[in-house]
């Protein structure tokens, strides 16, 4: 089958992708900008020939001209948990209707929706607008077939890097009264079997399932069972004074998502998000899933073998930076301020690449590591990223990858050179790039070169005031990493 994906840069897309060509399938991936696109880790060479990218915008029908019309199915994985823009609810029906309409050129016979359970009354926005979209894409000629899902459990995914970040950061929590909200929480891996049993499967076209685990927990449960299985003993208070502002404050700054997911996240989780029976996928396709601390045990696993596949934080969304952001592979040489820094070396340049590569989450940025967290809480104050997306893995990177409140531009191991672009809030635009040169005899040498484009007095000032400090962390950087483990 040929199969459109969208929502292919995403945590679930990265998943499903190789499982797809794996499976025999030819794959088209819509993505907005290639250039953020990278072949998962774990798609075997061979495969890559299965996967074709193709350039679209589904808030600008237009480019869907584009898409090959010869489709035989397509998933839509499109949301919009992580966005800030207030008018999502009408965002996500106009890309849903573009869809249908791109969808209803092709002879496409089914299309697959990862929606959520909404089965609760005053539904959270973003629970209405999953449910809208549903309806948007029923109205196409190819049949739907809608897997509602709760939380979400795997390496990587927001659900579990929240409860996660709670449990390890604080041994008494102070909550609001929706942790004793209920849900149906699911491994990652149970999604991924569900995603593609039903591909092609006419028992499931035009219907809409449930999806869960075994087990309905309270969010206060789940706490305490991520607390168990990692040997922590927790204290959780709960309390019914804290607003849903004050709680999507409390998550953003507690916790590595960002503000405008924390806010999301806390207005859907007034909702109980629990399966009903007579819509359960398992008459359909019988499968056990996973319990809720086995998909933990699973999760840890994956980090601890450093096989995290994907990341919320993967997506945009997840962040502040525009979509075009590939625009800036390229340093300006206009209207810049530089740092440059030169370390000769004659260890192999082997090792200091490796440096190189694991620079930030655990590893840290080898010099003055409180000064990078002070501004990663300056940097959550007004609202940004902050430091604690940390990285998807400890040794790897490729384009696209968020890096700390970086995010990675060029990682290209062979040309020996690690480009970064600030996704932190600045008064202008910000670079971070690491290259080994070679010497004319026969060294190398590390070149560290920080940029910075100002925009307006203020940016300028702002990089004048931060200049004493570039002496003391810039020049230990770099020194650092050419000296690290030897």
């Amino acid at each position: 089958m040929k199969i459109l994906l969208t929502g292919a840069t995403g945590y679930i897309g990265q998943r499903l992708l190789p499982l797809l060509a794996a499976a025999g399938h030819d794959v088209v991936c819509l993505v907005r900008d290639p250039r953020r696109f990278a072949l998962p880790d774990t798609l075997p060479e061979a495969l890559h020939a299965r996967v074709q990218v193709a350039r679209g915008d589904l808030l600008r029908p237009a480019t869907l001209a584009r898409l090959p019309t010869d489709i035989d199915a397509a998933y839509y994985l499109v949301h919009s948990m992580s966005g800030s823009d207030e008018n999502f609810f009408d965002l996500e029906q106009r890309s849903a209707q573009h869809f249908a309409q791109y969808l209803n050129t092709t002879p496409a016979r089914q299309v697959v929706y990862l929606s959520g359970i909404a089965n609760d009354h005053d539904l959270s926005v973003h629970l209405r607008s999953r449910r809208a979209v549903e309806n948007v894409l029923s109205q196409a000629r190819a049949p739907l077939t809608v897997l509602r899902a709760s939380i979400i459990i795997g390496s990587g995914s927001a659900s579990f890097e929240i409860i996660r970040d709670l449990v390890e950061k604080l041994p008494v929590m102070v909550t609001p009264r929706w942790l004793n909200s209920r849900c149906q929480p699911i491994g990652i891996r149970d999604i991924m079997y569900y995603l593609t049993e039903v591909l092609d499967n006419p028992a499931c076209f035009g219907r809409a399932f449930d999806v869960g685990g075994p087990d309905v927990l309270t969010y206060r449960q789940m706490l305490l069972g991520l607390a168990a299985e990692r040997g922590h003993k927790r204290w959780i208070v709960t309390v019914p004074v804290l607003t849903p502002r004050l709680s999507s404050w409390w998550l953003y700054l507690v916790t590595s998502t960002t503000f405008s997911l924390a806010q999301s996240l806390v207005e859907s989780l007034k909702n109980d998000t629990v399966g009903d029976p007579s819509r359960s996928i398992s008459a359909v396709i019988p499968h056990e899933c996973m319990s809720y601390r086995a998909a933990l045990a699973l999760a840890f696993q994956r980090i601890e073998q450093n096989e995290v596949v994907s990341s919320w934080s993967d997506a945009l969304s997840s962040g502040t930076m525009r979509q075009n952001y590939m625009d800036a592979i390229q340093i300006p040489k206009n209207g810049m301020f530089f740092d440059r820094q030169l370390m000769p070396f004659r260890r192999p340049a082997a090792e200091v690449l490796d440096n190189i590569w694991r620079i930030g989450g655990d590893r840290g940025w080898y010099k003055t590591d409180f000064l990078w967290r002070l501004r990663g809480l300056m940097d959550k104050a007004v609202g940004g990223v902050g430091l604690r997306r940390g990285r998807r893995s400890p040794s790897r990177l490729r384009a696209g990858d968020p890096l700390d409140f970086w995010r990675v531009l060029v990682a290209d191991r062979a040309g020996q050179r690690l480009l970064l672009y600030a996704e932190m809030k600045l008064p202008g635009e910000a670079w971070l790039q690491f290259r080994i040169l070679d010497q004319p005899d026969g060294t190398h040498a590390v070149e560290q070169l920080a940029a910075y484009r100002p925009r307006g007095l203020f940016g300028r000032l702002y990089w004048y005031s931060v200049l004493p400090f570039h002496g003391i962390i810039f020049k230990g950087m770099v020194r650092n990493l050419v000296q690290y483990g030897m």
